[in-house]
């Protein structure tokens, strides 16, 4: 990754997870998405299967990009709309404490980032491509839906 054509980050094969905070997030909704994001099967075994193994099994990096125009909408008028993103001062907070739940559930040289403050040239070889979206309501709102059926059937 480059900031006015100089190199601020990098890693080889791992992921690069694009961290966007929602205002109503929680230190919850961050657990939800640390072990997730680490108990992702992205990754080919040593027999060559994909999607059988984790970042952790394979020895590999994460490098997470703090990036609040992932809750980016548009407005009426087609304009970028970031209401719905938490706003700097606690995004700091809550992204460092993010990152910290990484390092404790992986390893802490394993697990870089990069705070985007200012328009970035990004450059990316994508293994893959593979994108996914972890995001801590979805996961909240199948728990409440099986509770919600395992409780109808008394």
């Amino acid at each position: 990754m480059s900031v006015q054509q100089k190199q601020v980050s990098a890693i080889g094969p791992g992921i690069v997870a694009l961290v966007g905070l929602h205002l109503e997030d929680t230190e919850s909704d961050l657990q939800f998405c640390s072990k997730r994001l680490l108990a992702l099967k992205l990754f080919e075994n040593d027999s060559g299967t994909f999607w059988r193994q984790q970042v952790k099994q394979k020895g590999y990096e994460i490098l997470c990009v703090s990036q609040f125009t992932l809750y980016g909408t548009l407005s009426k008028k087609n304009q970028p709309d970031y209401s719905l993103a938490m706003k700097a001062d606690q995004a700091k907070t809550m992204y460092h404490r993010f990152l910290e739940m990484l390092k404790e559930g992986y390893a802490d040289e394993k697990i870089l980032d990069v705070v985007l403050l200012k328009p970035v040239e990004v450059g990316l070889v994508d293994d893959g491509p593979v994108t996914l979206v972890i995001d801590s309501r979805e996961g909240m709102e199948r728990k409440m839906s099986s509770m919600s059926l395992s409780n109808d059937g008394e």
